[in-house]
């Protein structure tokens, strides 16, 4: 399991260098249903299967108030998303996106490295 965890993260890393193309049938979703729209879809295809849904699911069953955890959810996901929205509006311009991908690329590397290196032995 940590071969295949390591290797993922330097797949990512070397994933994260390649250059996104974005096609023009890729963009007809936010010319037909607008920026919110795209966002929406894309969002819900995104999240739908993670662990926030199914902490969500988990949750609804457990308590009997399903409103609030709907509520309750997407109030929390607002909280974390809001600020990163903000913040990349507000630096997408000014960052250059090469140098993001870089850093994420290299990032993703040395997680790979420390997986396959059991680095985690050493905080034991």
């Amino acid at each position: 399991m940590r071969w295949i965890l390591g290797g993922s993260f330097i797949v990512m890393a070397i994933w994260t260098l390649i250059p996104d193309k974005i096609k023009e049938e890729e963009t007809q979703v936010a010319k037909h249903l607008g920026v919110f729209g795209a966002t929406l879809v894309t969002f819900f295809l995104t999240e739908m299967g993670d662990k926030t849904q199914i902490a969500t699911v988990a949750l609804a069953t457990h308590y009997a108030t399903p409103l609030m955890v709907i509520a309750g959810t997407t109030l929390g996901m607002l909280i974390a998303d809001v600020p990163a929205v903000f913040i990349g509006n507000r630096f997408a311009a000014k960052i250059p996106m090469k140098l993001v991908h870089s850093i994420a690329a290299g990032i993703f590397a040395v997680m790979g490295l420390l997986t396959l290196f059991q680095a985690d032995k050493f905080f034991k």
